[in-house]
């Protein structure tokens, strides 16, 4: 029997690859389901609309960050700075509108600007510098961390106008602000990877980064725009989380960055590149914060759930190995 050809392997893998995301996110999607109608049963308070409004205003932070990381984890990278940038955005951003008496629009993109910066010192550290995405994020982590605490001393920054509160905290017909930008930046992140050269060249990059760059694919450019992108939404997360309290907290996102990832690779992105989907994140988002929300439901402590989300990604890693070796993704 003739050997298949590397054309033929190429596709074989590619298949597999596109057949592990989809059971990892309908799997993902059952645990969202029997989690959300356990806890609808053992924790009466869960199915409130308050709480569920709550929720789906908590989610709208982690879920529009997800959407950046996952443009980052699909080149094969990876951003462990999110948290802290979003911490930095969302305390420029106030420190305009309440020092320096700028609108609230502008201080909302404001924050987004700096969040934008940051990724685009990440990207240029990862694509020109040549540093590990890791570090390069890790450092950008303590950087941002440490820019917050410079700017506010350490001291939440209040006196941002009350229209300010309308991100994260209004509502039309119904429907809350946040939960329109999930749906926003989702439409938009799907149209990115499906329908532009940005989205086609990620999943390129992420398969295998030599072979893109030997058939012309500027990774340079590419890798650079994905980490500026997952900065600016990181910063749009950020001015988001001070809406709700519409102040800038200096240690907000500590840890912030373990949920985001842990979201998107439940939803099926996975760690090693070349895979992941939007809609895949917007469930692993959604997951983290109904297990976060009900833990709180339940009395359990926040050092009890960051041990459950920590367990959760070495069980979602270990399951993309698994599907990867089983399909024939990962010669690995």
């Amino acid at each position: 029997m003739a050997e298949p050809s590397t054309a033929d392997r190429g596709l074989l893998g590619a298949l597999g690859d596109r057949m592990s995301g989809a059971v990892s996110q309908v799997a993902a999607a059952g645990a969202l389901i029997v989690v959300f109608v356990v806890l609808s049963i053992i924790a009466p308070s869960f199915l409130t609309a308050d709480n569920l409004f709550n929720l789906g205003s908590q989610t709208s932070v982690n879920a529009v960050m997800a959407v950046g990381v996952t443009l980052v984890i699909i080149t094969g990278g990876i951003d462990l700075s999110v948290g802290s940038v979003a911490a930095l955005s969302g305390v420029v951003g106030v420190l305009l509108m309440a020092e320096h008496g700028l609108n609230p629009l502008v201080g909302i993109v404001g924050g987004i600007a700096v969040g934008a910066v940051a990724g685009l010192v990440n990207g240029l550290l990862v694509s020109v510098v040549g540093l590990p995405p890791f570090i390069a994020t890790l450092g950008m982590l303590s950087v941002g961390r440490g820019l917050v605490l410079i700017a506010t001393g350490a001291v939440a920054v209040f006196g941002a106008p009350d229209s300010f509160r309308l991100l994260g905290q209004g509502v039309i017909n119904s429907v809350p602000i946040p939960v329109l930008l999930i749906a926003v930046v989702a439409v938009l992140g799907h149209l990115v990877l499906t329908r532009t050269r940005l989205g086609r060249y990620a999943y390129v990059m992420g398969s295998n980064m030599e072979a893109a760059r030997l058939s012309g694919v500027p990774v340079k450019r590419y890798t650079t725009l994905v980490y500026v992108l997952s900065g600016a939404l990181a910063g749009l997360g950020g001015m988001i989380a001070a809406s709700r309290i519409n102040s800038g907290q200096p240690n907000f996102g500590e840890g912030l960055e373990l949920d985001v990832i842990a979201a998107v690779v439940i939803g099926g992105a996975s760690l090693f590149g070349g895979r992941g989907t939007v809609l895949g994140s917007l469930i692993g988002a959604f997951l983290v914060a109904v297990i976060r929300n009900g833990a709180v439901q339940l009395n359990i402590g926040t050092f009890y759930q960051n041990v459950l989300i920590g367990v959760i990604i070495w069980l979602a890693v270990w399951w993309d190995r698994y599907q990867r070796r089983r399909l024939g993704g990962d010669a690995g």
